[in-house]
C-alpha cells in the first residue's frame, strides 16, 4: 500500500466525486481512477460504489476512512520531530487543546515550560473534544486540556484550573444595577452561549449553572469563539456567560463583568491524559502545571475576585 494510493484514497472519500478529486490533487481523472482500481485490487475490496450520478463510500471504504487520516496525522508528527531535533530540541510534547481554556493562564504556563526546559518542543494542536478524545487514545497528543472530565474509559481527568463564572453585560444594561445578578433576572434576556459542539465542554458546565432555574433560556446565538460573543454583548445584541479570565482578555471597552448571587460558579479546566504510565517529560509537564495553579491560589489577581472586578453602580 503506498502513500499516493493513500492520498487519492482520501480525496475521493472527501469529495466522493472523482472530477473534483482530481482537480484537488492537480492530477488528471484517469491516472486517480487507476490508484483507486489498485488499491482496491490490493485490499481485494470495493471502496467506492460508483453510478452515472454518484459516488458513495462502502462499508470497506467507511472503515478505511476511520484510519487513512492517522497515517497522514502521525508521518506529519514524524517529520515534525525530525525538524525539532535538527533545531535543537530534545524531545517533544503534544498537546491538545479544546473548549477555550484560559489564555491567560496558559500562556503563563507555557512560558514557565521554555523557562524551566527549553530543550522541549511543546506542539499545540486546537481540535474538539471528541478529536481530543480520540487522538489521545490514538496516540496523536500526549496530553490535552479541555473543561469536561466526561472522557471516558482509558483517559484520566484531572481538575487543575478554576477560573470564575460571569455574565458579560453591556454598557448601561438595566441588569447593571445589580452588583451580583439574580440567575431569574439574567434568563429575562437574550443570552449568547458557546457553540455545543466546537466548545463542548464548556457548553456543558455552563448548562448546568442555567438548570438552576426554572425557566428555559431564551439563546438569541451560539459562537464558537469568546472574542465573537464578546462583540455581540458590546453592541447590545445578547448578554453572555463566560469565564473572568476570557471576559478581561476580549478587551471590550463596552462590556461590564458582573458575578451571580449566590456562591459564584467555576468554570473548570481538565487536564486529560492517557491512563498509562507517563514520560519523564510529561510527568514534570504534569507536575509544572500544579506548581503553577498553587503559586496562582497565593497571589490570587484581581479577576479570581468576583467582588473585585465588579463596577460601581450607576
Amino acid at each position: 500500500m503506498e502513500l499516493r494510493h493513500l492520498r487519492c484514497f482520501l480525496a475521493v472519500a472527501e469529495e466522493l466525486h472523482f472530477a473534483r478529486a482530481a482537480q484537488r490533487l492537480h492530477i488528471e481523472q484517469s491516472p486517480l481512477s487507476r490508484a483507486i482500481k489498485e488499491l482496491e485490487e490490493e485490499l481485494g475490496v470495493l471502496l467506492f460504489a460508483r453510478t452515472t450520478r454518484s459516488t458513495r463510500l462502502t462499508g470497506a471504504g467507511k472503515l478505511l476512512l476511520e484510519h487513512v487520516p492517522r497515517v497522514f496525522s502521525a508521518l506529519q508528527q514524524a517529520r515534525d520531530s525530525v525538524n525539532a531535533a535538527a533545531n535543537g530540541f530534545h524531545s517533544q510534547l503534544r498537546v491538545a487543546l479544546s473548549d477555550g481554556i484560559p489564555t491567560s493562564r496558559f500562556s503563563s504556563f507555557l512560558a514557565l515550560c521554555r523557562e524551566e526546559e527549553p530543550e522541549i518542543e511543546i506542539r499545540l494542536f486546537e481540535v474538539s473534544l471528541a478529536q481530543q478524545i480520540k487522538g489521545l487514545h490514538d496516540d496523536l497528543y500526549d496530553v490535552g486540556f479541555a473543561r469536561s472530565d466526561e472522557v471516558g474509559d482509558g483517559i484520566i481527568a484531572e481538575a487543575v484550573w478554576n477560573d470564575h463564572l460571569m455574565v458579560a453585560l453591556p454598557a448601561r444594561h438595566p441588569l447593571l444595577a445589580y452588583k451580583r445578578i439574580p440567575l431569574e433576572e439574567m434568563l429575562r434576556y437574550p443570552l449568547v452561549l458557546a457553540d455545543p459542539h466546537a466548545c463542548e465542554g464548556y457548553a456543558r458546565q455552563i448548562e448546568r449553572v442555567l438548570r438552576g432555574a426554572d425557566q428555559e433560556p431564551l439563546i438569541a446565538e451560539r459562537v464558537v469563539s469568546i472574542d465573537l460573543m464578546m462583540a455581540l454583548v458590546a453592541a447590545g445584541f445578547a448578554l453572555g456567560l463566560a469565564s473572568a479570565s476570557h471576559i478581561a482578555a476580549s478587551r471590550e471597552p463596552d462590556v461590564v463583568a458582573r458575578p451571580l448571587t449566590g456562591r459564584t460558579p467555576v468554570l473548570t479546566t481538565y487536564l486529560l491524559r492517557p491512563d498509562r504510565e507517563a514520560s519523564q517529560a510529561l510527568a514534570r509537564f504534569i507536575e509544572r502545571v500544579s506548581t503553577l495553579e498553587s503559586s496562582s491560589a497565593k497571589n490570587p489577581s484581581v479577576l479570581s475576585d468576583p467582588d473585585a472586578s465588579e463596577e460601581k453602580e450607576p
